[in-house]
């Protein structure tokens, strides 16, 4: 329990440690908890689950193994196919589980989630059949953050995916920090009949919220205001829809600020989606509470974690399209540095900024946030590493 930030931004904590701390705890409460995983759970920093459970395995082992033994709840095999049927054959038995995977690979099982999510349609007319664990969906590894594999590595589809599919029956969950992290993993394990995606990422990122905010996001609708990021009567809404780009967004604020003081600005935090709308499949946002939150008239400059078409649908079913900016992934990527990824796609502190800078009219501004982008990209060029501090 985070009971307070002091200073959101500062402090930087790995969202997939932290899930993984909070797994391992789980995993002692609900002996039959299983994760499965394509040979990536200590790649992608869970490992404190082997503090209480070891690798299923049944052939010989050497010094070197991590824990491993006939009964172990961590499952390992380099197939994602075939450990998302055994995972659903486990939750046929009411027993719950979770799946991870680089987010490049989870692609991989998508003609397996449509067919859940027909059963689960299906399923849900009949009187006798027993309420069944989530599907849960760790996805992390993800575009924004693999320079070191490159454009292989890079691909959130499994995002339009889900939040395309009209069965209304999934969920795609966004947590901003480490602390969001935690409240999507409870959120996730206490849901039914259900197909949840979280995205997030296994480096250390800026935290930003505590745990009172964090656990009321997914009650209240999924989107929720930053008030020590936000202005009175603003004059703009920023959004960020995921870790990297929700950071981004919020450096925005900060060199737009000290740019255009006479400017307010609020920021929004979008936590989860689903079919339509902004929120869960059992809490979705009304009408009203959007407008409450984005206000009704005022642009709206949203950061998305994936493709930016699928972010702006949803926001487009609450307002005008003339008032969304939508930025998110564009598929451009190589082997380079973090922020020219976000350079690469347009979803950087400076692209955002620029589109406040275009809308004012202030040349100045754009010619220089316009330089500092042109400045990373030869400087990234020349000695692999980025100028812009992120």
């Amino acid at each position: 329990m985070i009971d307070k930030v002091d200073h959101p931004g500062k402090e930087t904590f790995s969202p997939a440690k932290r899930i993984g701390a909070v797994m391992a705890s789980y995993m002692l409460r609900h002996p039959d908890f299983y994760l499965f995983s394509p040979d990536e759970t200590t790649s992608n920093k869970l490992d404190a689950t082997f503090e209480v459970s070891s690798r299923a395995w049944a052939l010989p082992r050497e010094s070197w193994d991590l824990p491993e033994a006939p009964d172990g709840r961590i499952v390992e095999l380099l197939s994602e196919n075939a450990l998302f049927a055994c995972m659903v054959g486990h939750l046929m038995n009411g027993e719950p589980a979770a799946m991870t995977s680089y987010e490049a690979f989870f692609t991989i099982i998508a003609s397996q989630l449509i067919q859940h999510l027909k059963f689960l349609s299906q399923s849900s007319q009949v009187t006798w059949r027993n309420d069944i664990p989530a599907v849960n969906l760790l996805s992390t590894s993800t575009c924004w953050r693999q320079d070191h594999n490159g454009f292989t590595h890079q691909s959130p589809v499994l995002i339009s995916l889900l939040l395309s599919h009209p069965s209304a029956l999934a969920n795609c969950l966004f947590p901003i920090d480490d602390v969001a992290a935690e409240a999507a993993f409870i959120y996730m394990m206490n849901s039914t009949n259900v197909v949840n995606l979280t995205t997030f990422n296994k480096t250390d990122q800026p935290r930003w919220i505590d745990s009172h905010q964090a656990d009321a996001q997914f009650p209240n609708g999924g989107a929720s205001i930053f008030d020590f990021a936000s202005d009175e009567d603003p004059d703009y809404i920023f959004v960020g829809c995921g870790d990297i780009v929700s950071t981004e967004a919020l450096r925005a604020l900060e060199i737009l600020r000290a740019d255009l003081p006479e400017k307010h600005f609020r920021f929004v935090n979008i936590s989860a989606l689903s079919y339509g709308v902004i929120g869960t499949t059992d809490r979705p946002l009304t009408q009203a509470e959007f407008e409450e939150i984005f206000t009704k008239n005022r642009p709206i400059i949203a950061n998305f974690h994936g493709y930016p078409d699928a972010l702006a649908q949803i926001l487009a079913n609450y307002a005008d399209k003339k008032r969304l900016k939508v930025h998110g992934y564009r598929e451009r990527g190589s082997t380079t540095t973090p922020f020219e990824m976000l350079n690469l796609n347009t979803a950087s502190r400076y692209h955002l900024a620029l589109d406040v800078a275009e809308a004012e009219k202030r040349d100045d501004l754009i010619q220089k946030y316009q330089k500092i982008l042109s400045d990373n990209t030869t400087y990234a060029t020349e000695y692999g590493t980025d100028q812009v501090k992120i």
